[in-house]
């Protein structure tokens, strides 16, 4: 007899407690094997493709898409064993591999999944395999008689209909075969709408009522965010404006010479590092319990990425040892995987210091929120042609607007303002920054 094994949805690290089904990869009946992807979930930091750490046949699918499951509850269950494979020609080596062995632990949601998953559909294992005359397969789920049991498979639609008190036999599922859905409790615990009144009667205005959108996932985690540094950050903001005609001359020359191109955020990142690496004090954290301030020796640049998920903000490790090309080369790599929604949790913690280019939305200033648990975000503003007063004359200079906020615990005005100022004079004059490397 085939043993059957239930896979809970595993801890996807980073303290992430619950994920949200977008996509299931498998359906009941289908043979999976070990460290399959069988659904893709979304958890506050980034999509995630779930492995199966069991090989053999999907009996049951836990909870619907859209649905929002906590860390633990379950997602499949797999009969694992030989019997539990249908009579068919040998399968090829990989699949036969992990259709047939005892269960191996989860290898995780970082292992290589590039290639499409194999799915092939058998009929559901019932209790009766072994018997030489027996009925028809049973369904996985199948309308039932009151007296039988209930047609529903997720969990949360159980505790949610006992929570309230509805009896989920007297509900008709509109899922497949009867399969009773969260929905479907919901619409018991409505109220029943009132009869119409009669057409004498002066109806009552309709109470005006707004579209109402979630506040979870991505969005969720940004609110909580920026909400917690609110509370917990005094911070302050300077700003100044800057000549960066010299500092795009700049950047014309390095690209004219041939090989990877070096965009303007890169340059600005390694003023920064170096800014940095003057005043350790902005490239560090706060530690409430210990009542410390801990100056951090590596610089793990943030930079904000605006998705149609919403607002991620990746993380360059070890900014400080990148060059330009380098610094280029993973802004454009971090970036393309947030807008594909495949960036990793670890791919969005552990930032220091935060760059935030601001200008591509058009405008010229922000008074940012700081990125907790950092110290100090550098705002960047559109790079446009301005009057300028330039060595005595007033011409056409291209102009930006700079600005930092930071956390009035770690230093005061007068190193944030040196900070600032540092940066404007290496967008003004690119040499500046030749000299202090």
């Amino acid at each position: 007899m085939p043993q059957v094994m239930e896979f809970k949805l595993p801890d996807l690290g980073e303290g992430l407690t619950e994920a949200e089904i977008v996509r299931w990869l498998v359906a009941v009946g289908d043979v999976v094997a070990i460290d399959q992807p069988v659904v893709e979930v979304e958890t506050a930091k980034a999509m995630v493709e779930v492995p199966c750490p069991y090989g053999g046949v999907v009996t049951a699918r836990f909870g619907e898409e859209g649905q929002e499951l906590p860390v633990g509850a379950p997602l499949i269950t797999v009969a694992v064993g030989a019997a539990s494979l249908p009579e068919a020609p040998a399968a090829p080596a990989a699949e036969a591999e992990g259709s047939g062995n005892a269960p191996r632990p989860l290898i995780g949601y970082g292992s290589d999944h590039s290639r499409p998953a194999r799915r092939r559909r058998v009929r559901p294992v019932t209790a009766a395999v072994s018997a030489p005359v027996a009925p028809a397969p049973v369904a996985p789920v199948v309308p039932v008689a009151p007296a039988g049991p209930v047609p529903v498979i997720s969990p949360l639609v159980r505790k949610l209909a006992k929570d309230n008190g509805v009896d989920l036999r007297a509900l008709h599922g509109s899922g497949p075969e009867g399969l009773i859905l969260r929905a479907d409790v919901e619409a018991a615990l409505r109220p029943a709408q009132p009869v119409a009144a009669p057409v004498s009667a002066v109806p009552a205005a309709p109470a005006a009522q707004g579209e109402r959108i979630p506040l979870k996932g991505v969005r969720g985690a940004v609110a909580e965010k920026l909400s917690r540094s609110r509370r917990e950050i005094p911070d302050a903001t300077c700003w100044v404006d800057a000549d960066a005609t010299e500092l795009m001359a700049a950047r014309a020359a390095m690209n004219a010479v041939g090989g990877p191109k070096i965009s303007v955020l890169a340059l600005l990142a390694r003023i920064c590092t170096a800014a940095l690496a003057r005043h350790p004090e902005l490239n560090s954290t706060v530690d409430l319990e210990a009542k410390e301030i801990v100056r951090l020796p590596a610089v793990h640049l943030s930079f904000a990425a605006q998705t149609e998920r919403g607002l991620m903000v990746p993380v360059v490790r070890d900014a400080q040892d990148r060059n330009p090309e380098s610094l280029s080369a993973e802004f454009a790599r971090l970036t393309e995987l947030a807008r594909t929604g495949k960036l990793a949790p670890a791919d969005l913690t552990g930032g220091t210091f935060t760059l935030n280019n601001y200008g591509v939305f058009g405008v010229d200033g922000s008074t940012p929120i700081i990125n907790h648990p950092e110290a100090a975000m550098l705002g960047v503003g559109r790079i446009i042609d301005k009057p300028w007063v330039h060595e005595g004359q007033l011409a056409v200079r291209k102009v930006v607007q700079l600005s930092l906020t930071f956390d009035h615990r770690v230093c005061d005005g007068g190193t944030a303002g040196g900070f600032l100022r540092y940066v404007a004079d290496c967008v003004e004059s690119p040499a500046v920054l030749l000299r202090s490397l």
